[in-house]
């Protein structure tokens, strides 16, 4: 049988030779994956350049759209990053937030409960010290406790805020800055 490639390009023998059924090809050609009305021999290129592309990793699969070339580098870069925040962590510029927030939390109930002791304290060192002079000692320490919440929960804010606009940034860990 001798084989025209310079003939139009019937479907079913374009699938006949390259082993797959003649509605696939009809697919093909309907979706623009390959020429209609092209010559035979310009069907043929186009489904073995299909097929290269396809090996090769820069033409989506068929089923899920997905590249191959594309997902690699994906991959890798998230093997990068992960690699990228061990070392960080290793370093000591990386913290996990749960940690963080614990030992913030033991520290600032460190603080309140010394801040509470302080009116019995002064008057057992200071017992001459009048109760004006005590009270105002409280407002001056009662308003640094009050900066000190607001300054952690806006700097707690702008962390969240920064994270949220970084699509970089660490998941559950804060830097060292």
């Amino acid at each position: 049988m001798l084989i025209d490639l310079n003939g139009p390009a019937v479907q079913a023998t374009v699938g006949e030779i390259v082993g797959v059924s003649q509605q696939a090809i009809s697919s093909m050609m309907g979706e623009g994956k390959l020429p209609e009305g092209a010559s035979l021999g310009d069907t043929l290129q186009a489904y073995c350049y299909r097929l290269r592309e396809q090996a090769a990793g820069r033409l989506g699969s068929e089923v899920g759209g997905l590249d191959l070339s594309q997902e690699r580098a994906a991959l890798a870069r998230e093997m990068r990053l992960g690699h990228e925040i061990k070392n960080a962590v290793a370093r000591g510029k990386f913290a996990p937030i749960g940690l963080l927030s614990e030992v913030l939390a033991a520290a600032s109930q460190a603080v309140v409960e010394r801040f509470d002791q302080l009116p019995g304290a002064l008057k057992k060192s200071c017992p001459d010290l009048p109760d004006a002079a005590r009270e105002q000692i409280m407002l001056v320490l009662a308003s640094a406790r009050n900066e000190w919440v607001n300054s952690t929960e806006q700097l707690v804010a702008q962390k969240i805020l920064q994270t949220d606009d970084d699509p970089d940034a660490t998941d559950g860990m804060v830097a060292d800055e």
